[in-house]
C-alpha cells in the first residue's frame, strides 16, 4: 500500500456549521475547478459553487489536497423540475492514482421525472472492491430541490458514517472480515454533475431532456477536516504520528459519537426510507457480507420496495480525472 507523506490538519477557518462543530472553507481555500469550463460558477464571496449540466458538458470540482481520513461535508441544493437522467455526486476517491485498487465513498443523487422523488445512494469501496459493492439507496423525507440540505461523510480508521443534515443514515464499522474492502488510502474530495441517462432513472428508460437545461446544483458550507496526505511519497515517523493524532481527534468529535438518540434516528430513517441494501440483496449476494448487520425491519422494508435489482449498471461519465484540467478528455469510472 502506498505510504503517506507529511500530514497536517487543514487550518482554514471561516464559519462554523450549525449541525456540527466544524469549520467551513471558501472554495479557493479548499478546491479547484475539475471540468466543465463555464459550467462552474463561484459566488463573489467564495462560499458557494454552482455546478450546471447542459447539452455540451457537465461540471465538477475537486479538493486541492488528498486526505487520509477526514470529515467532508457540503450543503447541496439539487436541480428542480424535470431532471430524469441527471446525476449529482459528492464523494471521495483516489481512482486517478489507483485505477484498479481505488477506494471510494459516495453520495450519489439520482434524479427523476417530474413529480417523483429524488433518490440518494451511498457506496463504500475499498481496494477496488466494486464487484463486492457495499451500496445502499434511499428516498428522502424532504424535497432536496426546495432548499439546501447538508450531506456529510465521516471516514476514520475505525468507522464510516454518512449523514443527511444531523441524522446518521449509515454506519460502516471496520472489521477483520472486511479486509481490504475498507477504504484505507488517501482520497480527494469531489463534487460533480453529469449525464447519467444510461442508468440513473428507470435503469435508463428516462433520459436527460435538454429542453429543461441547464440543470443546476449549488454547493455551500464546504468542510474539509482531515489529514492532508501524499499517497506516493514515503512518510516519516513524525508525520505518521501527527496523522494518527488527527484521526483520534476525528473519533472524539461529536459527529463520530453514535449516541442512543442518534442510533434511534438512524434506525428510523433506514426503516422508513431505505429502498436498497447490498446486505439484503440475495440475488446478487446469496451469502451476506460478514460485516452486514441484518435488521429484520429493514429487510422487510427492502422487499416491500422491490428494488432488489443490481444497481451497478452506471457511472460511465460521472467525473473526469485531474488531468482534465489540462484538457485531457480521459474519463474515470468507479465501475
Amino acid at each position: 500500500m502506498a505510504m503517506i507523506s507529511a500530514v497536517v490538519l487543514l487550518s482554514c477557518v471561516v464559519t462554523v456549521t450549525a449541525a456540527f462543530d466544524v469549520n467551513t472553507v471558501t472554495f479557493d481555500e479548499g478546491f479547484s475547478h475539475l471540468f466543465g469550463n463555464d459550467n462552474l460558477v463561484r459566488s463573489s464571496d467564495g462560499r458557494t459553487a454552482r455546478l450546471s449540466l447542459n447539452r455540451y458538458s457537465g461540471s465538477g470540482f475537486v479538493s486541492n489536497d488528498m486526505y487520509h481520513h477526514g470529515f467532508f461535508s457540503a450543503s447541496i441544493k439539487l436541480p428542480s423540475d424535470y431532471t430524469a437522467g441527471v446525476v449529482v455526486a459528492f464523494y471521495t476517491s483516489n481512482g486517478d492514482l489507483f485505477e484498479k485498487t481505488h477506494d471510494e465513498l459516495d453520495f450519489e443523487f439520482l434524479s427523476n421525472v417530474r413529480g417523483k422523488d429524488w433518490r440518494i445512494q451511498t457506496n463504500v469501496y475499498g481496494n477496488g472492491s466494486t464487484s463486492r459493492g457495499r451500496e445502499e439507496r434511499y428516498v428522502l423525507p424532504f424535497d432536496p430541490t426546495a432548499e439546501a440540505h447538508r450531506y456529510s461523510i465521516l471516514w476514520t480508521s475505525q468507522l464510516i458514517i454518512f449523514y443527511v443534515d444531523d441524522t446518521p443514515i449509515r454506519e460502516v464499522v471496520r472489521s477483520d472480515a472486511m479486509g481490504g474492502d475498507y477504504p484505507s488510502k488517501p482520497m480527494s474530495v469531489y463534487a460533480t454533475i453529469w449525464d447519467g441517462s444510461t442508468w440513473a432513472t428507470g435503469n435508463g428508460k428516462y433520459k436527460v431532456n435538454y429542453k429543461y437545461e441547464p440543470f443546476v446544483s449549488d454547493f455551500s458550507d464546504l468542510v474539509l477536516r482531515g489529514c492532508r496526505a501524499d499517497p506516493i511519497q514515503q512518510v516519516d515517523s513524525a508525520a505518521a504520528r501527527r496523522c494518527a493524532e488527527a484521526n483520534d481527534e476525528l473519533l472524539a468529535a461529536d459527529f463520530a459519537l453514535m449516541t442512543p438518540k442518534k442510533r434511534a434516528a438512524m434506525r428510523r430513517f433506514r426503516e422508513r426510507y431505505m429502498t436498497y441494501s447490498c446486505c439484503y440483496d440475495t440475488n446478487r449476494y446469496p451469502v451476506a457480507f460478514p460485516d452486514c448487520d441484518i435488521v429484520p425491519s429493514e429487510q422487510s422494508r427492502f422487499y416491500e420496495w422491490g428494488q432488489s435489482k443490481d444497481p451497478r449498471e452506471r457511472r460511465r461519465s460521472r467525473r473526469r480525472s485531474r488531468k482534465a484540467r489540462a484538457g485531457d478528455p480521459k474519463r474515470v469510472s468507479s465501475i
